[in-house]
């Protein structure tokens, strides 16, 4: 885990693309590289894109995986909290524990 947070907080976080591979590196258990790889391939970007925050800042907005700050004044279209999640699980192919559990509490599974 502690090196999966320092990989991810050295490409920027979730300001570009770090949090992605490391959520696929803790959840399928792949290596860094294999999991940049994966997560460029999911985003139609390349793997140097994933650190490149503003590459990313675009990119996680077309697909709705939120961003650090919530502007749900100045931006009401921004997907932020739990549907980002939803956007994340669908794009990456994954199964995210807070989203299966908000699906099964709302009856839509």
């Amino acid at each position: 885990m502690h090196n999966a947070h320092a990989q991810a907080a050295g490409m920027g976080g979730i300001r570009a693309g770090g949090d992605l591979v490391a959520r696929m590196q803790m959840t399928r258990g792949m290596r860094l590289k294999e999991a940049k790889e994966y997560v460029a391939g999911k985003l139609g970007v390349t793997p140097f894109d994933l650190s490149d925050p503003a590459v990313m800042t675009e990119v996680r907005s077309e697909l709705g995986f939120g961003r650090i700050h919530s502007y749900a004044i100045s931006q009401p279209a921004q997907a932020n909290l739990i549907e980002a999640k939803f956007n994340i699980g669908r794009v990456l192919d994954i199964r995210i524990n807070c989203v299966e559990k908000f699906k099964e509490r709302a009856g839509l599974q």
